[in-house]
């Protein structure tokens, strides 16, 4: 039998690679673009983007480690409970099973079978995947997403980065600009891809909002350079 693609199997992975890398992309390009209608001066574009990828690093990994360890501390409080309530009442949680199979279509004596065979081999990882929604797949793994979401920001932090490196200082703003609409734009088509959604839509999202962010960012830039 020919394996099936579900686009849901890539819903945790690239939920934190597209944000980490669309806010490396955006929010460094737009320091850079602010920082240099500001003072164009590379050295200092050099030190803002620098600055900008390991903070920006360093924040979208605490943020990812700390929500994620969050979502793992309530999923292992819902399993001792679980784990307890089968210790202490196996015939209630049995019926909540069965009833929880009747309520998707099965009908109660085939219910109450299923839940006989599911709870007799796993009592625990039948009640946390089917009444908690807890499986390996879903499962929290905070140092592995906080990892993630850091690699990804600055994969995606350093491509405006090397445009400000190799471009000429009179083109810099124009090539961090184009670099990072394209790469955006390819960012948003891929994550559209990836889930199924419709490719164009996803990456003009992304361009028009990206190009938004720059150009507020690079015109409050202009402003305090004028004013300082």
């Amino acid at each position: 039998m020919k394996p099936e693609r579900h686009f849901v199997a890539h819903s945790g992975w690239l939920r934190a690679a597209v944000l980490g890398a669309n806010d490396g992309i955006l929010s460094t390009s737009s320091l850079i673009l602010g920082v240099a209608a500001a003072n164009p001066h590379k050295p200092g574009l050099i030190i803002a983007g620098l600055a900008g990828l390991v903070a920006g690093a360093l924040s979208m990994a605490s943020g990812e480690y700390v929500s994620v360890s969050s979502q793992a501390d309530s999923a292992k409080a819902d399993l001792q409970r679980e784990r307890a309530e089968l210790r202490d009442d196996p015939g209630a949680e049995h019926r909540e099973l069965a009833a929880i199979y009747e309520g998707r279509g099965l009908e109660p004596g085939l219910a109450r079978q299923v839940a006989d065979q599911l709870m007799e081999k796993d009592a625990l990882g039948a009640h946390a995947r089917d009444e908690l929604g807890i499986t390996d797949q879903t499962k929290a793994r905070p140092v592995q997403a906080a990892f993630a979401s850091a690699a990804s920001f600055s994969v995606g932090a350093a491509l405006p980065l090397s445009a400000v490196l190799f471009a000429p200082i009179d083109l810099i703003s124009m090539a961090v600009a184009v670099v990072s609409l394209v790469f955006l734009g390819a960012l948003g088509a891929l994550g559209a891809w990836a889930g199924g959604a419709p490719i164009w839509r996803g990456a003009q999202r992304v361009f028009v909002l990206g190009a938004v962010a720059m150009a507020v960012t690079a015109g409050v830039g202009a402003l305090v350079g004028h004013a300082v």
